[in-house]
């Protein structure tokens, strides 16, 4: 839903409605609470299911502040959906708008389908003036609006695997200290089913059953529930598919043992040369660079699919080249066409990519392939190169000459 002038107009002029909050500037709290208020928004308690919107550049009484809205202010305006500091990842539109008069950076919050939404850890609702950290009432009305939505695959539950298929241990030593803020941790309001409700890793309180999220996260053996949650790893001693392997690996595990795992595998196959020619100094030169590989495997993980078929993501590492292949294909927004190009991105799994950032497999959203390619080409290793089908993607690194 997008609003009409009239419509914002008169939000703008509203001091006392809960769908709208106002920043004279956007300097000093008010990244801080800016944000909260979008978090706000996305958690839609009230369930108006209508977009909140933040005006940038208006006072609190509605009357414009005379900001300068430049095209800098847009761009920061517009990484909130990226920087990874909201999870899950808040619907956003950023435009500048002429409102009484005056240029306004106006930020549209759609309410999110997976509740709660949380900022930096915590939960943030707003019902008329007050804005706070969710309760833990409010907390259980949020988890139970996502029961009754269309929600993604991803936290969809899967029937007949309860909780003893979860890790506990993963999940309270490892998971939960960085999905939530230390005080909210320490709180201990809140049992182990409803902390597991929130994290969307079970269904709901009621129903402990677990998502297909709980069971990447935090399975005990995944591949009972998911056959193709797994990376297939070969060293081919050769540049064709046919030649002797010479290591082979299925890894598997929770989503943090895998990703810990293909990068050891990969640091021990990128072994560094020694370069004492091109220089006066001994050089220290590796095949591929380590972030550029990380970033490639990390995404074909995010962004595969795990519905409607049990393939694996696949790293081929050959004498010449490296391919990582993603069973899924472009996805909403991303077509074959665009792929790749900054700023076009879109998920298929957007609560498994807010697990990778929790978790700090992921920095921020949206630059994987841009940072790969920047490391490939300080490494001088050739242009990284795609082929783009409508149910893979392969990505192929050149060994660097």
């Amino acid at each position: 839903m997008k609003y009409t002038d009239e419509q914002i107009e008169a939000l703008l002029a509203d001091i006392e409605s809960d769908l709208a909050e106002r920043k004279e500037s956007w300097k000093g709290s008010a990244p801080d609470t800016g944000r909260q208020a979008v978090c706000a928004f996305a958690n839609d308690l009230p369930d108006h299911r209508r977009p909140g919107v933040l005006f940038v550049g208006a006072q609190n009484n509605g009357a414009p502040s005379n900001l300068s809205i430049t095209d800098e202010l847009l761009r920061t305006l517009s990484d909130i959906r990226t920087d990874g500091n909201i999870l899950s990842s808040p619907s956003i539109l950023v435009e500048k708008r002429t409102l009484k008069g005056a240029e306004m950076a106006v930020i549209t919050v759609q309410p999110s389908d997976t509740p709660p939404v949380r900022y930096r850890g915590r939960i943030w609702v707003r019902i008329g003036p007050r804005r706070a950290v969710a309760t833990p009432q409010e907390e259980s009305i949020l988890n139970e609006k996502r029961r009754y939505r269309d929600i993604p695959f991803d936290v969809q539950p899967l029937p007949s695997c309860n909780l003893s298929a979860l890790s506990r241990v993963l999940f309270e030593q490892e998971y939960l200290p960085n999905a939530l803020a230390p005080d909210v941790v320490a709180a201990n309001e809140r049992s182990y089913e409803q902390r597991l409700t929130s994290c969307r890793m079970v269904a709901s309180v009621d129903d402990p059953t677990s998502t297909i999220l709980g069971v990447l996260v935090l399975g005990v053996s995944p591949r009972d529930w998911m056959p193709g949650a797994y990376i297939q790893f070969l060293r081919i001693a050769g540049t064709r598919i046919t030649d002797p392997i010479h290591d082979e690996a299925l890894i598997e595990g929770a989503l943090g043992q895998v990703l810990r795992r293909i990068d050891e595998k990969i640091d021990s196959h990128n072994r560094s040369e020694v370069d004492i020619k091109s220089s006066s100094r001994e050089v220290r030169i590796v095949p591929y660079p380590r972030v550029a590989l990380q970033q490639l495997i990390r995404n074909a993980v995010m962004h595969r699919t795990y519905e409607n078929t049990n393939a694996p993501v696949r790293v081929f590492w050959f004498d010449d080249r490296i391919e990582i292949i993603n069973p899924g294909g472009p996805f909403g927004a991303v077509t074959r066409e665009n792929f790749g190009q900054p700023g076009i991105t879109d998920y298929r799994n957007p609560n498994l990519a807010d697990a990778m950032k929790v978790l700090g497999f992921v920095q921020r959203f949206g630059i994987g392939i841009q940072t790969a390619r920047a490391e490939l080409k300080k490494n001088g290793n050739p242009d990284l190169e795609f082929e783009i089908e409508p149910t893979t993607v392969l990505a192929t690194v050149r060994r660097r000459p």
